[in-house]
């Protein structure tokens, strides 16, 4: 008796091999496509955190110093009196307060259009008369916009006044540079704006700008000076 076999051995057309081919290429460059995907998704996110990083950074740095304007301790060592704790701009800054009893520190913080920076320079003046003004440093890139508001206090009750009259201190109630005057600032906001860096097309197409606004009560009270 012939026993036939139940295996096929004329093995593959030429035609079947093709179209395993074409379903394995499709496979691939699906997985492919969701490897791109992930990678560049990873990219943005990557940048975002950047970003927002350094925008708290920067803004930490400026924090520091805002809560040290007008410091002046009255120590009978001291060599230093602060006359104008601030030097107040709608989108720059100077601060000054007293260090070591024998050195007035100024730093000035301002965004440079060019080249879109947000710079900070310290210059030191020692009760000898010496002043050495350092260099600036870029303190953040990409920056987009550099915005400063003052909070003021009329009554001399500690608080921030309500100009506008609505019971409750809000955004109505915060004067630009030019209209505080002489009056008694007691509460910095400001408002920064940064991008990611704009090599990656990626990032320059999918990531809108970061911003972060934080208020700043100042520790020792003073009148200001305003900047022409």
């Amino acid at each position: 008796m012939k026993i036939r076999s139940v295996f096929n051995n004329r093995g593959l057309t030429l035609i079947e091999l093709l179209i395993v081919f074409v379903i394995g290429g499709i496979i691939v460059a699906g997985i492919y496509r969701v490897f791109v995907a992930q990678s560049k998704a990873y990219i943005v996110q990557d940048q975002v955190v950047e970003v927002q990083q350094n925008i708290r950074v920067a803004t930490e740095v400026l924090m520091k110093d805002l809560r040290m304007a007008g410091y002046d301790n009255n120590s009978i060592n001291s060599k230093i009196k602060i006359a104008v704790p601030i030097v107040a701009g709608d989108h720059s800054i100077t601060v000054n307060y007293e260090y070591d009893n024998t050195t007035q520190y100024t730093v000035t913080y301002r965004r440079d259009t060019a080249s879109s920076r947000l710079m900070r320079q310290l210059t030191t003046t020692k009760d000898t008369g010496t002043t050495t003004a350092g260099a600036e440093e870029p303190l953040l890139e990409n920056v987009d916009t550099f915005d400063l508001a003052y909070g003021v206090d009329q009554d001399d009750n500690g608080k921030m006044d309500d100009l506008n009259g609505d019971g409750k201190v809000d955004d109505g109630d915060w004067l630009s540079a030019a209209n505080v005057g002489a009056m008694k600032v007691i509460a910095v906001r400001l408002t920064l704006t940064a991008r990611p860096d704009q090599t990656n097309q990626d990032v320059k197409k999918w990531i809108s700008p970061r911003t972060l606004t934080t208020v700043v009560n100042l520790k020792n009270l003073s009148l200001i000076q305003l900047t022409n």
